[in-house]
């Protein structure tokens, strides 16, 4: 009990930078987190300035972009954020934050305008955050062009769009260019989004991760996800049978055939592509295992293209199909609030009630998405018990969420490393 005894006067006095290094230090690796990590504001607080601030997030698509003045709004902790394809046909991002005196500029979370013009005192940019009307109140001396909207990083890869907030972003690149070789096929520049859903879990963001990240409570939980999904992301899983190994090899030689890549890249801990196909005799993740939509995406002529599984932490995991991709976005919201975000995209030219069914479509993920909201919660009012101390877990079964602690771990206190602790 000395641990917890540490930790009620850590929270008591209120948690430093130096004391998140010092229990990420001495963690056992092999075990959850102690319970600041899931539930402690100031904690959270340093999550967002040094994880969520710092690290590339998956924000959304280019074909939710697809004409200029086109924009999606996004709130990273404080920081409300607008991502905008500008006058020259490109994807820039800025702080949503008027220059004049701070009030945001755009309120919708999507849209589609010919300048950006805050609501306030109708200050107006141009798409490329240039700030080209303020008024004659300003006076004479007043230059327009010292007060542009201030840039945030961004960048594109096969249809999937990235920012970071950060003076001075972590290398991606390697895995830009993978992913854009990976998404090929699906030409989501030219796909849309069939419908999205947006759902609050109670609980705190690392715990949504670490669900996600192992299927270990699958077959406890999720009846409508295991019609199609296998939970193995290798054949050198432990777990795997030859069936499993043989199905693989079949599947592999059908992809090779259509030149549709599958081998297995990882950058690291945070970020993963892997192929697998779905459970013999479905091609897609719907309640009968058959095709979400008649017209598959982008030049895919096969349906049966398994599931393309697509890491990126901290903040996303897809699933890519021959018919339909699915993507989902975690946005922590408090200490023990997360937004998760899934969004189903097809064909551009597919016809809803035609080629698909929205419900159809949707109904394995929303299943899974409440069944998971349901576990995170229930895990979440375990951990603020004061009989909560970190446990075990399986070696075989959760390695992926071991490898999402280690990543988190080791990107916290590499920023830490950065500045000066308060």
């Amino acid at each position: 009990m000395g641990n917890l005894i540490d930790i009620k006067q850590l929270s008591s006095s209120g948690i430093s930078r130096q004391d998140v290094a010092k229990m990420l230090q001495d963690r056992n690796p092999t075990y959850s987190l102690p319970q600041p990590f899931y539930n402690d504001p100031q904690l959270f607080q340093i999550d967002m300035e040094e994880i969520y601030c710092k690290e590339w997030l998956f924000v959304g698509l280019t074909c939710e972009l697809p004409v200029k003045g086109n924009f999606i709004t996004i709130d990273i902790g404080n920081n409300p954020i607008i991502v905008v394809r500008n006058q020259h046909n490109e994807i820039q991002a800025f702080h949503n934050v008027c220059r004049h005196r701070g009030s945001k500029v755009c309120l919708q979370p999507k849209g589609k305008v010919a300048k950006l013009v805050c609501p306030y005192h109708q200050w107006t940019y141009e798409l490329d955050g240039q700030l080209i009307f303020a008024g004659t109140e300003m006076g004479d001396d007043f230059c327009k062009s010292n007060f542009s909207l201030k840039p945030v990083h961004v960048k594109t890869a096969g249809g999937y769009i990235f920012i970071s907030l950060a003076e001075t972003p972590p290398e991606i690149a390697p895995f830009l260019k993978d992913l854009a070789d990976y998404l090929e096929p699906y030409d989501l520049d030219n796909a849309k989004v069939a419908v999205e859903s947006n759902i609050v879990e109670k609980a705190n963001w690392k715990l949504v991760i670490e669900n996600n990240r192992e299927c270990y409570h699958c077959n406890g939980s999720h009846p409508e996800l295991l019609n199609s999904l296998l939970e193995w992301d290798d054949t050198t899983d432990p777990r795997a049978s030859d069936s499993f190994k043989a199905h693989v090899a079949r599947k592999e030689a059908d992809w090779e055939a259509e030149k549709i890549p599958y081998k297995h890249v990882s950058h690291g801990l945070r970020n993963r592509i892997v192929r697998m196909p779905l459970m013999e005799g479905t091609v897609s993740m719907t309640m009968d295992g058959k095709q979400g939509c008649k017209k598959l995406m982008g030049r895919i002529k096969n349906p049966d293209l398994g599931s393309m599984r697509i890491l990126h932490l901290p903040n996303s995991w897809n699933h890519a199909m021959g018919d339909h991709l699915i993507a989902f976005i975690v946005t922590p919201l408090s200490p023990q609030e997360t937004l998760v975000t899934t969004k189903w995209l097809v064909h551009k030219d597919a016809v809803e009630g035609v080629d698909y069914n929205v419900e159809n479509l949707r109904k394995v993920w929303d299943a899974t998405n409440a069944q998971d909201r349901k576990l995170a919660e229930d895990n979440q009012l375990g951990i603020n018990s004061m009989a909560y101390e970190p446990g075990p877990y399986s070696k075989t079964y959760e390695f992926g969420v071991i490898n999402f602690v280690d990543w988190y771990s080791e990107s916290m206190l590499n920023h830490l490393g950065t500045q000066n602790a308060e």
